[in-house]
């Protein structure tokens, strides 16, 4: 077995624990796993799933009516503890980055208003900020989740530091989606590598994105940097290491979607879609490159065994710590996941299909944050597709996000619960403003998007006018408070049937670029006025 399809083997196992800790397969112990591959590099939260219920039992009322909070209450993460105690761990061996350091360090450039254009005959966002080219267009990371400083603080600033947007990106050429050890798929053999780094299963990142001044010049600029998000587990060699985000429950779930993110406080929250959400902090940033130098590969600490190590971002194949030396996947900065909510209620969504039941535990494919209320309130809704015995639309509710933060009980959805009032599913992400309940729904790769209006009357969701046409492949929501913006972002990419349209595989329509990602503000103001 080439040396690199090894780690693949790790997941076979690991998710043979994981689908016994479900149900689907007989108790596994921990000495089922191979003895390189601790039980603590299973991620969590992991999901328990029942059958789905038949029809009748569902308690389905009607597209905006109202659902029950009860279905999405979370508990805490049963590893909390122990995965605080791995954290602790690996902060005392390597140094950290606050975010205000990781913004001066930015080291890649938004283009505003560049001629990619995924609105196409859709009207033209207030502002739109363009990635670079091979972010723009990369097969290996997909935007998802959106969030900012005006989320995560009240006056909208980290210490001194305002104008940030978040992203979230998944792993969309090997994502930790399956666990096939063939040949033909799973993680590197060394050629593989060669080629390319790419099929590492790398999981999940967020990018920090800021307006700024450039101190140089004086000229605004507009910087981003990526940040790998991590989960800490203990080797076989007693060291403590991290790897990128995975979901070990394959097949219930297929990799960690990222489809939303909130940044609230010193947390920010990630959507886990059949399990909850995951939970990272933003004073545990590590630097595995101090003086930015690549080539030096600085000295790091020493884990409880008083061995100095060092660390390596120059080599993009590798994750965690390897012969006392770091690894990365070469990104600087990763961010290990300090807990996890799961849902209480069992998980009976059906395999395979974009059908959501319609009462248990919901999908958690996107959040945001309504600070226009009291208490503050995280958002979640589902993604679903309505199919025969399958008519829910897809529920949303709120919880108060403060209570996330103890960590100690559960935490139920409260002030409101309903099903999407749009007929045909598909929402891709929903942000609450004083009162109203924008809805961003997806309509294929050649079409804009719709943003749809709602309000409550009488405890149902009502449209309130007509859908406002937005971005080709718009995705998660976000309210800027400060500039009265709605912030989203575009997924799709060119160059591929899957996500262009059939005619797209030679590249756009001659002067459209319509497949390349931006993130986009639309005024609240001019939305709010439309028909």
């Amino acid at each position: 077995m080439p040396t690199r399809r090894i780690r693949r083997a790790w997941l076979t196992a690991a998710a043979t624990a994981s689908l016994a800790f479900t149900g689907l397969a007989a108790p596994a112990q921990a000495e089922d796993l191979p003895p390189t591959v601790p039980q603590s590099w299973i991620q969590e939260p992991r999901t328990t799933e029942a059958t789905a219920s038949p029809f009748t039992t569902r308690a389905w009322t009607e597209p905006g009516g109202a659902a029950s909070p009860g279905d999405f209450t979370m508990s805490p993460g049963a590893l909390n503890a122990e995965t605080t105690t791995r954290v602790n761990r690996l902060d005392a061996v390597l140094p950290k980055s606050g975010v205000q350091n990781l913004l001066v360090g930015a080291n890649r450039t938004v283009q505003p208003w560049c001629s990619r254009d995924p609105f196409g005959t859709a009207p033209d966002p207030d502002i739109k900020y363009c990635l670079q080219n091979d972010d723009s267009v990369s097969q290996e990371w997909v935007p998802q989740g959106m969030t900012g400083v005006s989320d995560a603080k009240v006056n909208e600033l980290w210490g001194d530091a305002g104008n940030i947007q978040l992203f979230a990106s998944y792993d969309g050429w090997d994502p930790g989606r399956e666990n096939d050890p063939l040949p033909t798929a799973g993680d590197c053999t060394t050629a593989e590598l060669e080629a390319n780094d790419a099929c590492n299963q790398k999981g999940v990142r967020i990018t920090f994105v800021q307006s700024r001044t450039n101190p140089a010049t004086g000229s605004p600029e507009v910087k981003y940097r990526h940040v790998l998000l991590g989960w800490t587990y203990v080797n076989s060699a007693d060291h403590v290491s991290f790897d990128g985000l995975h979901a070990a429950e394959y097949p219930i779930q297929k990799g960690v979607h990222a489809g939303g993110i909130v940044w609230y406080g010193n947390y920010l929250y990630v959507a886990d879609t059949r399990n909850g959400l995951r939970v990272f902090d933003m004073r545990s940033i590590m630097d595995l490159d101090p003086d930015g130098d690549p080539k030096t590969h600085d000295a790091m600490g020493s884990d409880t065994d008083g061995v100095k190590t060092t660390a390596n971002v120059e080599d993009k194949t590798k994750v965690g710590r390897h012969d006392n030396v770091w690894y990365s996947f070469g990104y600087r900065y990763v961010m290990p996941q300090v807990a996890a909510w799961k849902f209480k209620a069992t998980q009976s969504n059906p395999q395979g299909s974009y059908a959501c039941v319609s009462t248990g535990a919901p999908k958690a494919s996107y959040i945001s944050l309504d600070r226009s209320t009291v208490p503050d309130r995280l958002i979640m809704g589902e993604y679903c597709r309505p199919e025969s015995g399958y008519p829910s639309t897809g529920r949303i509710a709120s919880y108060p996000v403060a209570a996330l933060e103890g960590r100690s009980a559960d935490v139920a959805a409260e002030g409101w619960a309903n099903y999407l009032p749009l007929a045909n599913g598909g929402a891709q992400g929903a942000a609450v403003h004083k009162g109203t309940l924008y809805v961003n729904e997806s309509k294929g790769t050649d079409e804009p998007g719709n943003l749809w209006r709602y309000t409550w009357d009488g405890g149902r969701l009502v449209q309130n006018g007509q859908a406002v046409k937005t971005a080709r492949g718009a995705e998660d929501l976000y309210v800027e408070r400060g500039t009265g913006r709605l912030w989203s972002l575009s997924e799709h990419r060119p160059g591929q049937a899957s996500d262009c349209g059939a005619n797209r595989d030679t590249g756009d329509p001659a002067g459209t670029d319509y497949c390349q990602r931006v993130l986009y503000g639309h005024k609240l103001s001019w939305l709010d006025g439309q028909p």
